[in-house]
């Protein structure tokens, strides 16, 4: 299930004016280009960010996600024609052939079930043609990156077109190994509304990574670094046979 910074027509619409600067995506973008994808399934596209780059490039996206509030944001986007938008997930997929499948910032993580999860890796690997690549980023566990997430840290104000000055921060709720479950508030500027959205992520270390991916199906090409944090995460990069 998505949450509700995806779900809510209102943090759906807020999400990119607060989240504007994406480095992350640039790696995927530099990927795709590496492998010569031309088709491309993003999983767990959101407000279409990733989709809409590599569409303007001319390759052919299918983007995925459970939050109909996000696609709907991600449709309403110019030239998102160009892209096949679907509301769901990678476990119930239309027949596809994709050269590249993608899983951005926290969506590997998101997903915690370990149903879901190998449903997931096995929905990608069935979409992708024979050689074709699957790409996803997770936190080092060792890392802690959770330890940074608090509101003397996050806290923003950030002026958004159509909403004024929206306040936001997090706060850790509960860290339960593997699980760290954490706290989004905003303060919308017109009438002082405060909306929240909670999460929970899931750490996976790389050993248990690469054991899921073997188990999948897949073969590991390799586990390179993210340029946008470095030391700090695992970029997989899994191929189907």
């Amino acid at each position: 299930m998505a949450d509700e910074c995806f779900t809510h027509p209102t943090l759906a619409a807020l999400y990119d004016p607060l989240e504007a600067d994406r480095p992350d995506l640039d790696a995927y973008v530099r990927m795709a280009a590496e492998f010569g994808a031309r088709r491309v399934l993003d999983i767990g596209c959101g407000t279409g960010v990733l989709a809409l780059l590599l569409a303007a490039r001319g390759i052919d996206v299918v983007g995925v996600d459970p939050a109909a509030a996000s696609v709907e944001v991600a449709r309403g986007k110019p030239g998102a024609e160009r892209v096949r938008w679907l509301h769901g997930d990678a476990t119930a997929l239309p027949p596809l052939r994709v050269d590249l499948a993608t899983m951005t910032a926290n969506v590997a993580q998101a997903i915690v079930g370990a149903e879901a999860w190998h449903g997931t890796l096995r929905g990608a690997y069935d979409a992708l043609r024979p050689g074709g690549r699957l790409v996803f980023e997770t936190r080092d566990p060792a890392r802690r990156a959770w330890e940074e997430w608090n509101r003397e840290r996050s806290h923003a104000v950030t002026e958004v077109p159509g909403f004024g000055p929206v306040e936001s921060w997090v706060d850790l709720v509960e860290v339960c190994p593997p699980l760290v479950t954490f706290r989004w508030t905003y303060v919308l500027p017109a009438d002082g509304e405060v909306l929240t959205s909670e999460s929970t992520l899931r750490f996976r270390g790389r050993t248990e990574v690469e054991r899921d991916l073997v188990a999948a199906g897949y073969a590991l090409d390799g586990v390179r670094d993210a340029p946008d944090r470095p030391g700090k995460e695992f970029v997989f990069v899994a191929r189907r046979p």
